[in-house]
């Protein structure tokens, strides 16, 4: 029986944008970090082309969610909804103070000052959203890549796996670390079939990428998170390169207020994790993934031992 299958619903604490109402029955280390969340706020207009335009998901439903799943750190990505507009993610960096890290949308044009700004308000990366973005083309790869270098950035990726391949090059060569959010990209059935999987176990175990444990039920076919297909590919990942391996929660689930699939217990996604990690044969994975590689590629500060 998986963790994930053992759970029950007590003590309810319901959170919005999650279903569910249990505390993981995985106790998560202190320090743990969900590195891929967005925030929404109707006070910023949404870009013209944007096709997700959830409601408003706001810092203290991600503070009661954190409560919930026992994370104390987050990665708050600017999401597609508002192209090159980061006011609701700054905002967000703000609010949660040293706690937070963030990964900007630009367009590449921007001063030095205002990547400056971004970088001491705690900007650590830039996303290229090639599947929902409405900033940024695949030419943007090399030039956003040389913006950001000097900064010491990486450039977060998401693009459709035949997309990935036509790049190989290009992403072999860039000048920063790359960041591939939703398993990238990857379904369960390409998992050892499609040149992508290959070309990103590659540039793990080069030490030029990481991946995100995030969006599961993305990529699932099921639309789910406890589909059994998922875990093979995230051991796999886990297996290949375990220090290039982070987790997100991918909450509020835009997706899923947009009616693509059912939302996901969050709960239910840190329990999977777990199992994920035990496949993997790796009893430190759950430190590493949660604690030591978001520090490592966010640059968080050490946890603090307990007194």
């Amino acid at each position: 029986m998986t963790l994930a299958m053992a759970r029950d619903d007590s003590p309810a604490t319901t959170v919005r944008f999650s279903a569910g109402t249990a505390a993981p029955r995985t106790p998560v280390p202190a320090g743990a970090c969900d590195c891929h969340v967005h925030l929404y706020d109707s006070r910023f207009p949404a870009h013209p082309a944007a096709r997700l335009r959830p409601p408003d998901a706001c810092v203290e439903d991600l503070r009661a969610l954190q409560r919930r799943i026992g994370t104390t750190r987050a990665v708050l990505v600017t999401p597609s909804t508002y192209g090159t507009d980061n006011r609701c993610m700054l905002e967000g960096l703000a609010a949660f103070g040293a706690d937070a890290r963030g990964v900007a949308v630009i367009g590449g044009q921007e001063s030095d000052a205002e990547l400056l700004r971004l970088h001491e308000a705690g900007v650590r990366g830039v996303r290229l959203n090639l599947s929902l973005g409405v900033a940024g083309t695949v030419d943007s790869l090399l030039p956003l890549a040389r913006r950001i270098a000097p900064l010491g950035w990486h450039l977060q990726l998401l693009m459709a796996p035949d997309l990935l391949v036509e790049q190989a090059g290009v992403l072999r060569q860039l000048p920063v670390p790359l960041v591939f959010d939703h398993f990238g990209r990857i379904a369960p059935a390409l998992a050892g079939r499609h040149p992508a999987h290959a070309l990103l176990l590659e540039l793990l175990q080069d030490g030029r990428a990481w991946v995100k444990l995030s969006g599961g039920y993305i990529v699932s076919e099921r639309h789910a998170v406890d589909d059994p297909a998922l875990d093979a590919l995230a051991a796999g990942y886990l297996r290949a390169a375990p220090e290039r391996v982070v987790w997100g929660s991918d909450w509020p689930h835009a997706t899923a207020t947009a009616g693509v699939q059912p939302l996901p217990d969050d709960a239910l996604q840190v329990d999977r994790l777990a199992d994920w990690a035990r496949q993997a044969g790796d009893r430190a994975a759950l430190q590493r993934v949660l604690v030591d590689n978001p520090a490592a590629l966010y640059g968080f500060s050490p946890v603090q031992a307990a007194p």
